[in-house]
């Protein structure tokens, strides 16, 4: 049995999972500074690397994707203006429930719900006593979701939190819940995300994932500018991971980047 608490079996498909995800984005990822990172529909993530390479896009999201309705749904609901993205890639939503389905998660962490679409392909292949406790400072944008939440018959499974997620986080600690989370998944504001990955850290089990979305920060980490807290931010907790004993990690090619680190 690995030190990671996954069995040999569950590692392999992980690094499988994750090196497909990698081997694509590796392909496609020349120009992963382009600044249309924050494209929506078919080029809302991998057209990001793929500037001026749509149709290979388009090809490996339809062949690759599968959408439930409801997600499809909720997508076209939260369609907002140009440059604003109110969902997490479709293909990355997917790798991440067939992460949580590969490690067995029953109970979730979600920091940045945004328009609820993460949150509900999360919660529709989480088994009915799971948890996910969904964390986010705007109601207004959580409630594109809601209803289809409820259509879906997943509402049970979400615990909104509107308030600071680091009050959440807190308040988890507190009451005892160290150790007993099988998943994070952070995409929030990005000056605390060392903050968020901390007290994430000591939320999830041994073995489990923190999953860390936006590591890329439209390709900002290369050079973060003076006046650019957010990929001064990113970059440096970026270098941190990478030299953090406490997770074995993979920063994958995929959305705006996502970095995988599953607790020792």
């Amino acid at each position: 049995m690995p030190s990671s608490g996954l069995s040999r079996e569950a590692l392999l498909a992980a690094t499988a999972a994750a090196g497909a995800a990698l081997a694509v984005g590796f392909l496609a990822g020349r120009r992963y500074y382009s600044s249309d990172l924050f494209a929506f529909g078919i080029s809302s993530s991998f057209s990001s690397f793929l500037r001026g390479n749509d149709n290979l896009h388009k090809y490996v999201v339809d062949h690759s994707v599968r959408e439930h309705p409801l997600l499809k749904k909720l997508r076209l609901a939260a369609s907002g203006p140009p440059g604003k993205k109110l969902w997490v890639p479709r293909d990355q939503a997917q790798l991440v429930a067939n992460l949580i389905r590969l490690l067995g998660a029953k109970k979730i962490i979600e920091i940045g719900v945004s328009a609820g679409y993460n949150t509900l392909s999360m919660a529709l292949v989480l088994p009915e006593d799971g948890r996910i406790v969904a964390c986010d400072i705007n109601e207004d944008l959580a409630s594109i979701g809601k209803p289809v939440w409820k259509e879906a018959g997943v509402l049970r499974k979400i615990d909104l939190r509107i308030k600071p997620a680091i009050e959440t986080l807190e308040e988890l600690l507190a009451n005892g819940e160290a150790g007993t989370f099988d998943l994070a998944f952070i995409h929030a504001d990005k000056e605390r995300y060392n903050d968020y990955y901390e007290k994430c850290l000591r939320l999830i089990k041994k073995g489990k994932l923190l999953v860390l979305d936006n590591v890329l920060v439209s390709g900002k980490v290369l050079k973060p500018g003076n006046s650019d807290r957010a990929a001064q931010h990113i970059h440096q907790l970026n270098e941190k991971i990478f030299h953090d004993p406490r997770v074995n990690i993979s920063m994958i090619l995929i959305g705006n980047g996502i970095t995988l680190g599953f607790k020792l």
